[in-house]
């Protein structure tokens, strides 16, 4: 691998990196502890090592795809690539940061047909690129169904908060 080839696989990484980094931003914090959340919901500490070997993986898939085609060779296919980390970095500061479920389910859906056109073009350009993205579009589909499921769960509203429900603020009227 040549000097070039590794400063674009860097490239392709960072992209990843910034595109990781709105979850660093916008954490899920007490808001999301106190929504309803189905059984089948993986525990959080499953998530950041889910979404760091993803990330690799999509690096490496981009990067691929650079590297038999090259930025003039698979312009439509790396759009689309860009257009998904985008999708991808904006879900996260829409869903914690604006505490939007709704938005958030839209954003996964549109994130899912960008993948999924993703992996067609890379197709056209490297089968194992393609490949690679496949379990990204796995775990979108998961947390398309999980996002929706928690909108559909909280559309009543949040549940109580233990300070702020009634008896606590009689509680504490009653103290004073």
């Amino acid at each position: 691998m040549n000097l070039m080839s590794i400063a674009v696989l860097i490239g392709f990484l960072a992209a990843c990196l910034l595109a990781a980094a709105s979850g660093i931003l916008f954490k899920p914090g007490e808001w999301y502890e106190r929504l309803r959340k189905p059984s089948w919901r993986p525990p959080n500490r499953l998530f950041a090592p889910v979404w760091t070997l993803l990330y690799l993986t999509i690096a490496l898939s981009g990067w691929l795809v650079w590297h038999t085609a090259g930025f003039g060779g698979a312009g439509l296919a790396l759009t689309l690539y860009a257009l998904q980390l985008l999708l991808n970095a904006a879900w996260t500061p829409v869903f914690f940061g604006l505490h939007r479920l709704d938005l958030g389910f839209a954003v996964l859906v549109l994130l899912w047909l960008a993948i999924a056109a993703t992996i067609v073009a890379f197709a056209l350009v490297s089968g194992v690129a393609a490949l690679l993205m496949i379990p990204y579009l796995a775990w979108v589909s998961f947390a398309a169904m999980l996002n929706y499921t928690v909108w559909q769960m909280n559309r009543a509203g949040l549940p109580p908060d233990s300070k702020t429900s009634a008896p606590a603020l009689m509680a504490a009227t009653a103290d004073s």
